[in-house]
C-alpha cells in the first residue's frame, strides 16, 4: 500500500506467480509446500486468528489513510428501515410493517444529515466530516446516499453476515470495505468519528449506541456529539432514566448526548461544536 519503494529483494508477488508454474509433483502439491501468506488453509486457521484480526485492521487503516480521511461522521441506524413511499421488506406483522413505515421519515433525515455533512466535508478536500455507515440498506443506505446526491465520497463498513448482503450502490467503490470481525469494524467506526449519529434500529444500533456511550463516558474516547435522532421512538424503546434513579449511571450522563429530530437540528449541533460555517448552499436530492 501508499507509494512503492525501492527494495533489492524479490517480492511477494513476483515469488507467487514463480510457484503458479512450478512443475507438479508430490512434493510441490503438498499443503506443507505453499508460500504461508499465499495459503488459504493456513491463513484461515484457528491458530492465526490475531494475525487476521490485524490484517482487516490494517488494510482499512492504510487505504483511508492514503485517501487523507482525517475524520468521519458515522451514521448508525435500521437496515429494516424502508424509504418513504417504499414497503417495509422486513416486516413480520402488521403492526411492525405500520411502525416501519412510520420511521421511514428517519431514512429521510439520514439522507439529508448525510448531504450536510458532505457539503461541511467538501470544503475541506474531502479529508474531515465523511459520512461513513455500515454499507448496508435502510438507514445505513440512507447515509451514502445523502453523500451521493452532492457528488461527496463516503465509506461503508460491511460485514458479512450468514444471509446474503451487498453494499448499497450508494458506497464509493474505492471506500466499500468488508469484515469479517465485528470488533475490527467498531475499531474503524470509532478511531475518526468526530460526529456520531443514531437513528432508531435494533440490535445493531443500540450496541453501537452503547458503546459509543460507554468510550465517552469512560474518557476512552474524545467528546464528539453523539446525536440521538428519533425523541418518540427513543423514549419508547430505553429507559435511561431508570438508571439514574437506580444509582447506576450519573444524572450528568445525560449530557454525553444530544436529543434531536431533524437534521438541520442535529447539524445545527456540530456547527456549534465544532465552530463551523453555516451552509447556505441549497441541497440538491436526486430521484
Amino acid at each position: 500500500m501508499g507509494r512503492k519503494r525501492h527494495s533489492s529483494l524479490r517480492s511477494s508477488k513476483e515469488d507467487m506467480e514463480v510457484v503458479r508454474h512450478t512443475p507438479q509433483t508430490p512434493q510441490t502439491q503438498s499443503p506443507a509446500y505453499r508460500l504461508a501468506f499465499a495459503d488459504e488453509e493456513f491463513m484461515t486457521s484457528e491458530d492465526l486468528r490475531g494475525v487476521r484480526f490485524h490484517l482487516e485492521y490494517l488494510k482499512i487503516e492504510f487505504r483511508l489513510r492514503e485517501a487523507g480521511i482525517n475524520s468521519t461522521v458515522v451514521l448508525f441506524g435500521g437496515a429494516r428501515i424502508p424509504e418513504p413511499g417504499k414497503p417495509a421488506w422486513a416486516a413480520k406483522t402488521e403492526t411492525a410493517r405500520r411502525n416501519l413505515e412510520a420511521n421511514a421519515v428517519y431514512y429521510q433525515e439520514a439522507r439529508r444529515f448525510a448531504q450536510l455533512a458532505s457539503l461541511a466535508s467538501e470544503a475541506t478536500g474531502y479529508t474531515e466530516f465523511v459520512v461513513a455507515t455500515g454499507g448496508g440498506p435502510g438507514v445505513m443506505e440512507a447515509g451514502n446516499r445523502g453523500a451521493a446526491d452532492v457528488n461527496a465520497p463516503s465509506i461503508g463498513f460491511n460485514i458479512v453476515l450468514p444471509h446474503e448482503q451487498a453494499p448499497n450502490t450508494y458506497v464509493t467503490p474505492q471506500f466499500a470495505f468488508n469484515f469479517h470481525y465485528f470488533a475490527t469494524r467498531k475499531i474503524h467506526f470509532m478511531m475518526r468519528a468526530k460526529v456520531i449519529a443514531i437513528f432508531p434500529g435494533g440490535f445493531g444500533t443500540l450496541d453501537e449506541f452503547f458503546e459509543a456511550l460507554t468510550l465517552i463516558q469512560t474518557g476512552r474516547m474524545d467528546r464528539v456529539p453523539l446525536l440521538l435522532f428519533g425523541t418518540r421512538f427513543w423514549n419508547r424503546v430505553i429507559n435511561l432514566e431508570a438508571l439514574a434513579e437506580e444509582g447506576t449511571i450519573s444524572p450528568d450522563d445525560f449530557k454525553l448526548f444530544s436529543v434531536v429530530d431533524t437534521a438541520d437540528e442535529a447539524w445545527e449541533v456540530v456547527r456549534k461544536t465544532y465552530d463551523l460555517p453555516e451552509i447556505d448552499r441549497p441541497v440538491a436530492t436526486r430521484a
